[in-house]
């Protein structure tokens, strides 16, 4: 059951891929239907583990053995890969169903059926693995996939550069990845998470000369843990390529910032939590990063209006949720928050693409409005995923997101006092842009140039996913809370998460557990009167307040800051290098110049060729003498 799980969407793939020219929706059955059933397969491992504790590492193979180091490829199935498995596999299939209506009119769809499946085998690949090599290829696997994926309608150059940018932001995380494994090899020997982790406590002290300064081992390899996370995750400095990442099909957008690549740093921290609880300063620093990122997104996210990278922007400012909480050491609650936010957030994605969809591809909240009638259905939706994320009570987003900003106040700490009132503030400013984005699309005047008779809902096969996107939406966070967080949730998670420090859930003072839904309900009104009643209010705001209005419009120009200080400088070296070096030097001495050599040897040569024969005889007279002169000197 546990090789079928890992399996079969790889086996989907290539029988998609392959199959394509069978019959008309051979690509799209079968890898559904291989994903559905590792979905499935998936929620009975995950079952078992709950009621029965049935974990186990089952190895493939022995992958590379060498002396007395090996690396197998495995299938390790705990309490934290179980908990992925459901949540990548899941989704993915459901992304999958919602394709095959989403994509009907594409005529590359096997293609695209085949790199979803690929990307889930990925992803499933880094979340069983019980050793850091089999977990960067499953790495690599996911940032090769959304490469593909983002660039799947390769003839819009928009599409290309995005693709490009994630492929690149990815390689600066991956290199800091690659450097803590290098290091965790080269000190503790073994790159099995087993023994690394058992051998972490020995390491507290040890100290190591990197790049001329000393440093603490295990708060060099947390950090560069960290690192290659921020890429993946799509951290503040390496966020860049996330809303670009909107180029590609929404299905894509769903799986990448829902269930699969994003979430694949915030894993990687909980399963180093061993080694990171040994290293304050790492924590300190993931803590700060998730709250500079979940502060920075959602204020950016306030003033988007592409309906897609107002969520691509939620996503980012979740993470930074996530990644605090881990930061303050409550890996579970961090895990709690991916779990219930795969829901609700593939909820929006994919409702996201049903309004493209019925609005012809716009994608502009400014150019919608008025269709909450039009598409019943997907406004129900919808308002489930956008209550679901702001956190409304007793909605999964209410018990995940507010159970981080309670962790964080439970600290105790000056860093925990400032993430639980960033995590506040953030949890307001998302709840603004969320209604925003609903209200505008669904309600007010209609401001679409196509006709409101032409919009229609979706078909039944994307609504299909939406139904049990929308029960997880709502349910999830309600019925797992008490196993992922509750007084007796180290039952289920056992070894997969270490706490050194374990923060007790104490009493917490009534107005603070008050201060976030209420600012969460209250934020409905308000975001109905400024961007429906009244919308003259913002734009005197935003008139009388331009350049603060810009800074955010701009994304805080940190696109900008890197065209200036790596992009150009890099085109305008390479294009040094290419005309002066390339083409001057070694075109010019190289196959350029031998080519000329030749060429002016051979036009000198031709000129022996006369056509006379007394020339051809004094030629045959003349090297008969030399070679005369050489056998009577010799």
């Amino acid at each position: 059951m546990e090789y079928a799980i890992v399996f079969l969407p790889l086996l989907g793939s290539i029988i998609g891929y392959l199959g394509k020219s069978i019959t008309k929706f051979f690509a799209e059955i079968s890898t559904s239907l291989f994903v559905s059933i590792s979905a499935v397969l998936s929620i009975f491992v995950f079952w078992n583990g709950i009621q029965n504790e049935l974990y186990g590492n089952y190895i493939i193979f022995e992958w590379i053995s060498s002396g007395g180091f090996t690396a197998n490829w495995s299938i390790n199935i705990d309490p934290l890969s179980s908990v992925m498995l459901v949540v990548v596999t899941f989704v993915s299939a459901l992304v999958h169903i919602y394709s095959i209506g989403y994509m009907s009119h594409d005529p590359h769809k096997p293609r695209f059926m085949s790199y979803l499946s690929l990307f889930t085998f990925s992803m499933l690949a880094l979340v069983v693995s019980d050793n850091f090599l089999q977990l960067f290829f499953g790495w690599e696997g996911v940032g090769l996939c959304s490469y593909l994926l983002i660039g799947f309608w390769f003839k819009k150059e928009t599409a290309n550069n995005a693709a490009i940018k994630a492929f690149i932001v990815n390689r600066i995380g991956d290199f800091g990845l690659a450097i803590a494994i290098f290091l965790i090899f080269f000190f503790f020997g073994t790159i099995n998470f087993d023994e690394v982790f058992q051998a972490t406590s020995q390491f507290t002290e040890k100290k190591i000369v990197f790049f001329g300064f000393e440093s603490n081992l295990l708060t060099l390899i947390c950090v560069f843990l960290f690192i290659g996370a921020m890429g993946k995750s799509a951290q503040f400095l390496l966020h860049t390529w996330l809303p670009d990442a909107m180029e590609g099909p929404t299905p894509v957008s769903a799986l990448i910032h829902a269930a699969t690549m994003v979430t694949a740093g915030v894993f990687l921290v909980v399963r180093c939590s061993p080694m990171f609880e040994y290293s304050q300063i790492a924590l300190n620093l993931v803590t700060v990063v998730g709250m500079i990122t979940a502060i920075f997104a959602a204020s950016v996210a306030l003033v988007q209006n592409d309906i897609k990278k107002i969520v691509a922007y939620s996503t980012c400012s979740q993470l930074g949720y996530m990644f605090f909480a881990a930061g303050i050491g409550a890996y579970h609650v961090a895990m709690f928050h991916l779990f219930t936010h795969a829901f609700f957030k593939a909820l929006l994605f994919l409702g996201a693409g049903s309004v493209i969809h019925a609005f012809k591809d716009e994608q502009d909240i400014r150019n919608m409005g008025g269709v909450r009638k039009k598409l019943p259905y997907t406004y129900v939706f919808m308002l489930l995923g956008t209550l679901a994320l702001t956190g409304f009570p007793f909605l999964s987003g209410f018990y995940s997101k507010d159970a981080i900003i309670e962790f964080a106040y439970l600290k105790g700490s000056s860093l925990g006092n400032y993430a639980a009132s960033v995590g506040i503030f953030t949890a307001f400013l998302t709840s603004i842009y969320s209604w925003r984005l609903f209200f505008k699309t669904f309600h007010g005047p209609y401001n679409n140039k196509t006709p409101i008779g032409e919009t229609h809902e979706s078909p039944v096969v994307m609504l299909v996913p939406l139904i049990f996107l929308g029960f997880g939406a709502v349910f999830s966070g309600y019925f797992f809370k008490s196993t992922f967080i509750g007084h007796h949730s180290s039952d289920f998670w056992q070894t997969s998460i270490f706490f050194l420090n374990e923060i007790k859930h104490n009493a917490i003072p009534l107005w603070f557990l008050l201060l976030t839904p209420i600012l969460v309900i209250l934020s409905i009104p308000v975001a109905f009167y400024l961007y429906i009643l009244n919308p003259k209010v913002l734009e005197d705001l935003k008139n009388t307040n331009k350049p603060l209005y810009n800074f955010l419009l701009n994304k805080w120009y940190i696109d900008e800051l890197y065209e200036k200080v790596f992009v150009y400088p890099a085109k305008r070296a390479g294009s040094f290098f290419w005309k002066k070096g390339d083409i001057g030097v070694i075109d010019r001495f190289g196959p350029d110049g031998i080519s000329k050599l030749i060429k002016i040897i051979s036009s000198k040569t031709t000129r022996l060729q006369t056509g006379f024969i007394y020339d051809y005889a004094f030629v045959m007279l003349l090297g008969l003498s030399i070679l005369l002169t050489y056998l009577i000197l010799k």
